[in-house]
């Protein structure tokens, strides 16, 4: 069992996304964003957001989608797209194992996902 408030308060960084669960061949991450982080797709793969807290915009090309507590949105594989925070927000990812957080863009902010203690 994990409490996501819990994992949450052991997170020191922003985009720097940890594993909470696995669920068949998904990771369940939390994460804490505030910025503007890479535009980038996920080629192979759809990537599904859940605000906890805070409110989070994802760019799109053609539009802008803002989500605030308990809204999901999934970015179809494929899309381009840029999510940002004014102040920091708390989300959930759902993922394929092995998905990279800069998708295809890769650089400097690309993590490696993190292990909760």
């Amino acid at each position: 069992m994990r409490n996501i408030d819990d994992a949450l308060a052991t997170i020191t960084e922003h985009w720097q996304p940890h594993r909470l669960a696995s669920v068949n061949d998904y990771d369940v991450k939390v994460v804490k964003i505030q910025g503007e982080f890479v535009w980038h797709t996920h080629p192979d793969t759809d990537e599904l957001f859940m605000v906890l807290s805070g409110e989070l915009t994802i760019q799109l090309r053609d539009r802008d989608v803002t989500l605030g507590p308990d809204d999901v949105f999934v970015v179809p594989k494929g899309v381009q797209h840029c999510p940002k925070a004014t102040a920091e927000v708390h989300a959930l990812l759902f993922e394929p194992k092995g998905t990279v957080n800069t998708g295809d863009a890769g650089g400097e902010m690309t993590s490696q996902l993190h292990e909760l203690a």
